[in-house]
């Protein structure tokens, strides 16, 4: 969550015009473009308006914000924009009836702006001065991402099938020739029958990565930004071979450079690197994937994006990392930052100041219930209730916990011992542990390491928590190691999430040698580590 308020576009708003942004997104050659959605979905535009981007029907720039009518009252899913420029987004909303058929609407595909080459997708090089729907081939389709490059466009469905069309000079709508391509075309060749669940354009290249986590490019290749060991263009897909040995989870791309992020929290980077956007501390292009950020703690999110030649990471700890052209200065190895979020650095030091992505936003100027709670958890002073945990007390209010938890609204019942005590001993869980699942009770949120959030997985099954134990599930993904894999396995079947489990084991399988050879695979039990690998054998986890 961020304040728009950092991107100087922004300080031509009121306050309350401010205030009442949800959504937001900014774009154009210079950063002076925007797009913003409000709490109740109404769609706004204002800046220069080059080459009709603004998609308000006219060709005039505004310093006023206008409403585009076409766009309210749907939901804003994924936004991405060319630097021509033009504009991609898809939405989300009710079925639309029709004589003929129901189409759902959900994950239906938007565009206007710049089209000399047609990256409008609607067939024709005519600019687009409104938002249009784009048809064909995407009609029955639900769109979950879209993606731009300076000329050319992508967008990928929920079954995992990758459309592009526009500019195709060097390939990079992967149809297999240089033919700009006028309307959305599947993405085949060697991802036909694969799943792609993520997309990212570079300024004439695309990428995608497929749900076993491997990367696959196509499109201009001079700088070695599609990471294939060499400088030649490709026309069609091709597997990013150097990452073999490692499973993608998120890829990002600048203008001529890409970063990879691995389910392990590594980073690799790769492609131009005149302004040291690729974080190797020397200004040398790199034509294959490098691991960078060696000696940095676990990466679990990187930025970057075709309008600029920065890259930012944050870590588990949640610091955060920028490199590359900033300001107008080479920054050639990842320099710590003080910012809490990725889209920061680009607000204060990407040329233009534009947004990699489009942003939710949080509003601070006053304590809504939810913070209010937050802030009087562990008070002594408003609390009437303590538990005592390994020696240490944690202070509480019995009506949220009544509240938010069906446990504690059993137990503060006149037959319970407990609903007269002033303190509650508990014995069977961790004082980290307990204390991780009351603060959630106040906030919603839970902070643990994986190794932690174990524990408060048990005591979500035992207290039939299930929004928190997909919590747990998603710290535990976001921490898994080889070192601690089969642990989080064995974890997951114990406690019978099934979602996690999955997840466990497919990690296993994709780092076998390494889960091998750790201690927590041979200290498993018997018939847990014949199960693992009966299942990785039928999968040939073991062929050669």
């Amino acid at each position: 969550m961020v304040d728009v308020g950092k991107w100087p576009i922004f300080t031509l708003l009121s306050p309350q015009e401010i205030a009442s942004i949800r959504k937001a997104c900014v774009f154009g050659t210079s950063g002076n473009e925007a797009l913003y959605v409000t709490d109740n979905d109404e769609v706004f535009v204002f800046g220069m308006n080059y080459s009709n981007c603004l998609g308000t029907g006219d060709n005039q720039s505004t310093l006023v914000p206008k409403k585009l009518e076409a766009l309210c009252g749907k939901k804003i899913k994924s936004l991405s924009y060319g630097s021509a420029p033009h504009v991609l987004l898809s939405t989300e909303g009710p079925s639309v009836v029709s004589l003929v058929r129901t189409v759902s609407s959900d994950g239906v595909v938007y565009a206007w702006g710049h089209n000399g080459y047609s990256q409008l997708g609607n067939g024709t090089t005519n600019q687009g001065i409104a938002p249009i729907q784009v048809c064909t081939n995407l009609l029955i389709k639900q769109v979950v991402e879209v993606a731009c490059g300076s000329h050319h466009s992508m967008a990928l469905a929920a079954d995992g099938e990758v459309f592009a069309w526009g500019y195709n000079n060097c390939g990079q709508v992967g149809s297999g020739s240089t033919a700009n391509q006028p309307t959305p075309r599947k993405v085949t060749n060697c991802l036909h029958i694969k799943k792609v669940v993520g997309i990212a354009c570079g300024q004439t290249s695309s990428m995608a990565v497929l749900d076993n986590g491997e990367v696959y490019g196509w499109g201009y290749n001079g700088n070695g930004q599609l990471g294939l060991g060499n400088n030649g263009n490709q026309l069609t897909p091709v597997r990013v071979a150097a990452l073999h040995s490692v499973c993608v989870n998120q890829i990002v791309c600048g203008y001529a450079h890409t970063l990879a992020l691995t389910d392990e929290g590594l980073l690799y980077a790769w492609g131009a690197n005149t302004y040291g956007q690729l974080g190797t501390g020397n200004k040398n292009n790199l034509l294959s994937p490098t691991h960078i950020m060696v000696e940095k703690e676990r990466v679990v999110e990187i930025a970057a994006c075709h309008s600029a030649h920065i890259s930012a990471a944050k870590t588990q700890g949640g610091n955060v990392y920028m490199w590359g052209q900033c300001r107008g200065q080479s920054v050639t190895l990842p320099h710590l930052t003080r910012f809490s979020c990725t889209d920061d650095v680009f607000a204060c030091f990407a040329t233009p100041p534009v947004t990699w992505r489009l942003l939710s936003v949080e509003h601070e100027d006053f304590l809504t219930v939810a913070e209010s709670l937050k802030q009087e958890f562990d008070s002594p002073e408003t609390a009437d209730l303590k538990f005592r945990i390994d020696g240490k007390y944690i202070h509480v209010h019995k009506a949220v916990l009544k509240i938010r938890c069906e446990h504690f609204r059993s137990m503060f019942h006149s037959y319970w011992n407990e609903d007269s005590e002033e303190v509650i001993e508990i014995d069977q869980f961790s004082y980290p542990v307990y204390r991780a699942f009351l603060q959630y009770l106040y906030t919603d949120a839970v902070d643990l390491p994986p190794e932690d959030a174990i524990g408060l997985l048990d005591l979500a099954t035992s207290y039939c928590e299930n929004r928190l134990k997909k919590l747990c599930q998603h710290i535990i993904k976001r921490g898994i190691t080889v070192e601690n894999a089969f642990s989080l396995f064995s974890a997951a079947v114990r406690y019978d999430a099934e979602d996690l489990e999955e997840f466990c084991f497919k990690f296993c399988v994709n780092h076998l040698t390494e889960v091998t050879q750790t201690a927590a695979f041979w200290q498993m039990d018997g018939p847990l580590l014949k199960e693992f690998i009966a299942k990785a054998s039928k999968c040939g986890a073991f062929k050669n």
